[in-house]
Parts: structure tokens; C-alpha cells; sequence
């Protein structure tokens, strides 16, 4: 693969996109789960805002990349006229109760690899192998047949635009005027009340935000071929779904172990979804290394491994159905303005309540 090769160029970014996101999520301390625990137990909104932000600049950005017709949000995987949204609402839950048990979501799990966690190089593989069973696997079966097969059919497509024209709630609304009420009503929620975020919080939210859009414009628009000299179709380059893509951590675990596993594999290559993932280790790993915070870490005991051991599955499979993580679908997905992304953003935050509420009832009974 050359360097003027166009899809190296895209795996190139995504490298890259990968390489911000986990030094900066390392330095900010960025953690959906993080910003869900320090509500629950500490009253603390800090992390939660800075996500918050994350997703009101994605939202904003990516509109305007669609508005000037740079990306189409419409060839996501994301915006599809089928809304599974009992897969959403299951898959969402499965993955926000693992995460907790597994202390942190799929990107905090290879941000932790980088930090010197051997207990988040072991949720990888588990993670990893579980999201393939779930992709190809035998619980395929089970996501196709049980919880795929509940699903809405919407002819005009499941972005909030068109589900508001198609109720007659309003004429005609756009995706960059939907954009502008949610992203603008997250930045005043966000920035406007006091104690006014940190600095680095903001620089947290902000950069993640700012990366989202940046991943759909390097698989969206430098990655897209109009018509692949080979198949005479359209095409995004280096993606494993086909279509466009911005950063998601579940499904791109399970691709890099299937590329570690069938190396030898002519048609196993590095994709957008594997370069941004091994992206956010290294990035993770220089962080950790330049500040002196990298250390070694290993299990507690054998209720510490269960629960990672469990959570990784769950994450795994949910991440799987719901159609993305804390990232792929709280943000990304959600940038797109589809109503599955929030759907599964909903589940993911319930399922991450009911798992600390677990926790607490354990520590409070003595198990």
C-alpha cells in the first residue's frame, strides 16, 4: 500500500484521530462511565457537561459537513429506515451495565491498555471475541432472529428531521435547523451554568466533539468514491462496514483481533475502524509515559476479575445489538440526528444506573 494510496491515506487519519483521542482522553480523563459514577455518587456533573459537549459540537460539526454537501449522514450506518429499537434498547442496556462492571466503556478499555492495565487488555479479548460472536458468530442468531426482527419500518428515514416532517409537527425541517436547536441547546446547558467547567474539561469535550466530525470527513469524504474502478459502485474506502464511519470502539476490537488471528489473510487488511482503535493506545501510552502516570495494573481478586470478565461480554454483545458504545452511538450516532443513537444513548446511561445501583447493594450487604 503506498503512501498516494487513497485508503492509506484514510487509515493514516484515522490513526491519527485515534492517537488524539487517547491522549486526550487520558490527560482530560474522559470516561462515560466516569461522568455517570461521579453523578451517582458524588453529585458531580464535570464529566458528564464535558461529554455533553462532545456531543453538541459533533452534532454541529457534522451538520455542517452535511449542509455543505461534503458528507451525506444518510449512507451511515446509522440513519437506515429500519429502527430495531428493541435491539437498541437491549443491546444499550446490556452494554451500559457492563461497562461499569468492567470499569470504564470499549474506549476506556484501550485507553487503560495504554495506562498499563492488564485487566483492560483482557476485557479486549473478551470484549472483542464476544462482539464477533455477535457480529458472525452464534449469537448472531440470537441478534437476528429475536431482537433485529422487532423492529419500526419508516419510509422517510429515522433522522429527527424527517421523523418530525413525517408526524406533521413541522414543514420541512432541516437537518442543520434540528442541529442548531439540539447542539446550540447543549452548549448553553453546558457552558452557562456555574461552577463553570474547567479548562481541561472543556478542552476534553471539545477535542472528542471536534474528532467525531473529523472521522466523517476523512472516511466521508476523502475515503468516498463515487464509482470503485473495480465494482463500478459507490464506495467508502477502508471501512469495514462499507459505508461512512467516525470513531466507534466495540465492533473495531473484534476486527483487530480477526486481523491478528488470520494475519496471513491476503483479505484481512487494517481499516479505518482497526487504525483509529490502535490509534487511542498509543496515544494513550505516550500520554501515560510523557506525564508519568502509566502503571501497572492487574485483577484485585477473583470478584474483580468476574465482574470485568462479565462486563467485557456484555459490552461486547450490547455494543454489538445497540449499533455502537458510549462513543460510536452517544456521539457519532448521535451526531447523525438518528433516533436509534439516541434510543441506545438512553439505554446505555439506564443500564449504567441500574449496574451502580448493583454495586451499592453489594458493598451496603457485605457480598
Amino acid at each position: 500500500m503506498s503512501a498516494a494510496d487513497p485508503a492509506a491515506t484514510v487509515i493514516w487519519l484515522a490513526f491519527a484521530i485515534g492517537l488524539v483521542f487517547g491522549a486526550i482522553s487520558g490527560w482530560t480523563r474522559f470516561c462515560t462511565m466516569g461522568a455517570v459514577a461521579d453523578i451517582a455518587n458524588l453529585g458531580d456533573w464535570g464529566r458528564m457537561r464535558m461529554w455533553l459537549l462532545a456531543i453538541a459540537l459533533a452534532v454541529l460539526g457534522t451538520a455542517a459537513l452535511h449542509s455543505t454537501g461534503l458528507i451525506d449522514v444518510d449512507k451511515s450506518i446509522y440513519r437506515s429506515r429500519s429502527l430495531p429499537w428493541l435491539s437498541h434498547v437491549v443491546g444499550g442496556l446490556c452494554f451500559g451495565f457492563g461497562m461499569v462492571l468492567a470499569s470504564g466503556c470499549a474506549a476506556r478499555t484501550l485507553v487503560r491498555i495504554g495506562a498499563g492495565s492488564v485487566k483492560a487488555v483482557v476485557v479486549f479479548i473478551v470484549l472483542g471475541l464476544v462482539a464477533y460472536m455477535s457480529m458472525r458468530g452464534v449469537l448472531a442468531v440470537f441478534r437476528v432472529e429475536v431482537l433485529d426482527g422487532v423492529a419500526l419500518h419508516l419510509p422517510a428515514g429515522q433522522g429527527l428531521p424527517d421523523l418530525i416532517a413525517s408526524l406533521g409537527l413541522a414543514h420541512g425541517p432541516t437537518l442543520a435547523s434540528c442541529a442548531s436547536l439540539l447542539g446550540g441547546g447543549l452548549l448553553a446547558l453546558v457552558l452557562l451554568p456555574r461552577p463553570r467547567l474547567a479548562a481541561t474539561q472543556v478542552l476534553g469535550g471539545a477535542t472528542v466533539g471536534a474528532l467525531v466530525v473529523a472521522g466523517w470527513y476523512v472516511s466521508g469524504h476523502l475515503g468516498y468514491l463515487a464509482e470503485n474502478p473495480e465494482t463500478l459502485q459507490e464506495a467508502f474506502l477502508a471501512t469495514n462496514s462499507g459505508r461512512m464511519e467516525s470513531l466507534t470502539f466495540v465492533a473495531p476490537q473484534a476486527y483487530t483481533l480477526d486481523l491478528l488471528l488470520l494475519w496471513s489473510d491476503s483479505s484481512r487488511r487494517v481499516s479505518f475502524a482497526i487504525a483509529s482503535a490502535l490509534g487511542v493506545v498509543v496515544g494513550s501510552l505516550g500520554h501515560s509515559l510523557l506525564s508519568g502516570s502509566f502503571r501497572w495494573e492487574g485483577f484485585r481478586d477473583l470478584e474483580d476479575t468476574t465482574n470485568h470478565l462479565v462486563g467485557a461480554a456484555l459490552m461486547g454483545f450490547g455494543g454489538v445489538v445497540a449499533l455502537g458504545c458510549t462513543i460510536g452511538q452517544g456521539i457519532s450516532g448521535v451526531s447523525t440526528l438518528a433516533a436509534g443513537s439516541f434510543l441506545s444513548l438512553f439505554a446505555i446511561i439506564a443500564g449504567a444506573h441500574l449496574a451502580l445501583g448493583y454495586q451499592y447493594w453489594r458493598a451496603q450487604s457485605g457480598g
